[in-house]
Formats: C-alpha cells, structure tokens, sequence
C-alpha cells in the first residue's frame, strides 16, 4: 500500500503541476481539499481524469463515496486498490 500512496502522490504532483512539493511533503492522512494540499474543485476533477485513465477507476462527481475517496492520499490509495481487486 505504501508503494501505491507514493505513487499516487507523485501522480498528484505532475498532475497538477504543483512546483516545489516533493511525495515526502504530502502526508498520506492530510486532506486533498481546503485545508491539507489546498487543492479546489478544478483540480479534483483533473485529479479524477488521471486516475480513471491510470487506474481504469470510475468515479462519479456527484456521488458522496468520491468525496470520501479524495479526503486523503490513503483515501485514494485503498480505493484504487479496492478497485483493483475487483
């Protein structure tokens, strides 16, 4: 998992081009959103983008589950491999 957490936040970090943020300064737990990373709806929705085309995820923006998925690096990581298993 530790690997897969790593790798999602280096996704994270290319992704959204976030310049001068390594994977050893985002912490797995810290919120995505607001207050953690100080990421915003546009950059969830790129966020998503990536990880349907990586991972062969679905998400949906409406649904209440995404915003669970999205509340952390960890978050991220036990869905995609939840999603993985299946």
């Amino acid at each position: 998992m530790q690997s897969l957490e790593l790798e999602i936040k280096q996704l994270v970090i290319d992704s959204l081009n976030l310049e001068d943020v390594t994977p050893d300064d985002i912490d797995p737990e810290a919120a995505l959103f607001v207050d953690g990373l100080g990421l915003d709806s546009i950059d969830a929705l790129e966020l998503g983008l990536v990880l349907q085309k990586r991972y062969g995820v679905s998400l949906s923006a409406e649904a209440e589950e995404t915003r669970r998925h999205f509340a952390s690096v960890r978050a991220l990581a036990s869905f995609v491999a939840a999603s993985r298993q299946r």
